[in-house]
C-alpha cells in the first residue's frame, strides 16, 4: 500500500497510519465510530467453536480501543458443495459471541470458496475523547497482558494431531473469552494506550505500540506467561509459518539483552488468535488495574515497561 494517497480528515481519529487494531471516526462531540474487520480459515475442527473464535477475534479489535461493539455483519466464505449445516453451526458459534457482547447481527455477506473462512465486520462506538489506541504509551507505563501465550502453537498441535484434551480445552477457553471485562477494568483506570495481541504475536503488536507512540520498550521475557502444552510444543517444533515471517519482519526491531531461549523466543514472535489486551498503565493506574480485574475474576502478567521517548528497537531480556 505504500505511495497510495489517503484521503485526510479532521474527523478521523485513528486511520491506517498508525496501524492499530481499529479505525475511529468522530460523529459528534460526544461520539465517535469505531470500525473493524477479520477473518480467518478453520483452526479447530467444531465448528460452533470456530465461529465463537472468529467472532471473538473481530469483537476484541473494539474493545481494545476502548470501545463498546454495536453492530456486526458476517463474513463467509464457504463451499456450497458442503454440509449447509456445518455452516449453520459456524454462524450459531458467531451469533452466540455477538449476543454475549450485547451487539447486534444486521446481515452478511457470502462467497463460494473451497476453503470455509467466517468472521465479522463490527462497527462500535467510543466517546472521542476517550478512544484507547496503540500511540498512547509514555515513559514509565508498565505493561500489561490479559491473557497468556501459546494458542498459535496450540492450534498447530491440534492440526498435527499432537495436543493434549487438556492443552485443548485451555486454549478453547481463553480464545472464546471476550476482553470485556479487561477492557472495561482499563477504561475505568484511564488507560491511554492498548492493542489487542493477535496475528503479528506479542513482539509484533509491542512494536507497533512503540512505533505509533515514540517510545523504547523493554520485555521481560521470563515474566510471559504461556498455556499449558505451548512450550512443550514449541520445543517438539510444532511452529506456525507466520512465527518465522513476524521473526524475519523484525530481525531489526529487536535487541537482546542477554540471551533468550530459542523456544521462547518462538512463543513471543508467534502469531495469536483472539488474544488479550497489551495495555500500558502508569504506577497509579496499574495498581488500580490489577485490583479490578483480580476482583472480577481475570487474569493480568506484568510482561514489561516503556522505558523513555524515542524509538528505538524493543529490548528483550529476562
Amino acid at each position: 500500500m505504500e505511495g497510495l494517497n489517503w484521503p485526510r480528515d479532521p474527523n478521523l481519529l485513528v486511520g491506517i497510519d498508525s496501524r492499530d487494531d481499529a479505525g475511529i471516526y468522530r460523529l459528534t462531540d460526544e461520539l465517535a465510530l469505531i470500525q473493524t474487520l477479520d477473518f480467518f480459515t478453520p483452526m479447530v475442527d467444531d465448528p460452533f467453536v470456530f465461529g465463537q473464535i472468529a467472532a471473538v477475534n473481530a469483537l476484541n479489535d473494539v474493545y481494545a480501543m476502548g470501545g463498546r461493539p454495536l453492530l456486526a455483519m458476517n463474513l463467509v466464505c464457504y463451499p456450497q458443495c458442503k454440509d449447509l449445516w456445518v455452516l449453520r453451526r459456524i454462524l450459531e458459534g458467531g451469533l452466540d459471541k455477538v449476543v454475549e457482547a450485547g451487539a447486534l447481527i444486521v446481515g452478511g455477506h457470502t462467497v463460494d470458496d473451497n476453503e470455509p473462512k467466517y468472521g465479522l465486520s463490527v462497527c462500535g462506538l467510543v466517546h472521542p475523547d476517550r478512544v484507547i489506541s496503540n500511540s498512547g504509551a509514555r515513559p514509565g507505563d508498565r505493561l500489561f497482558l490479559t491473557k497468556p501465550l501459546g494458542n498459535g502453537i496450540i492450534a498447530t498441535a491440534i492440526k498435527a494431531r499432537m495436543a493434549s484434551s487438556e492443552a485443548i480445552e485451555e486454549a478453547m477457553k481463553w480464545m472464546t473469552t471476550l476482553n470485556r471485562t479487561a477492557s472495561e477494568s482499563m477504561q475505568a483506570v484511564g488507560a491511554k494506550a492498548a492493542t489487542d495481541v493477535t496475528g503479528f504475536g506479542l513482539i509484533g503488536h509491542l512494536y507497533e505500540m512503540a512505533a505509533a507512540s515514540n517510545m523504547e520498550i523493554e520485555v521481560n521475557a521470563e515474566r510471559v506467561v504461556f498455556m499449558q502444552g505451548a512450550l512443550e510444543y514449541a520445543n517438539m517444533g510444532l511452529i506456525p509459518a507466520g512465527a518465522y515471517n513476524n521473526r524475519d519482519y523484525l530481525a531489526d526491531k529487536v535487541e537482546y539483552l542477554e540471551e533468550i531461549d530459542l523456544t521462547w523466543q518462538d512463543l513471543l514472535f508467534t502469531p495469536e488468535t483472539a488474544g488479550g489486551i497489551l495495555v500500558a498503565l502508569n504506577d497509579e493506574q496499574a495498581d488500580q488495574f490489577i485490583k479490578l480485574m483480580r476482583e472480577s475474576g481475570q487474569s493480568c502478567f506484568e510482561i514489561g515497561r516503556v522505558v523513555n521517548a524515542g524509538f528505538r528497537p524493543i529490548k528483550i531480556g529476562r
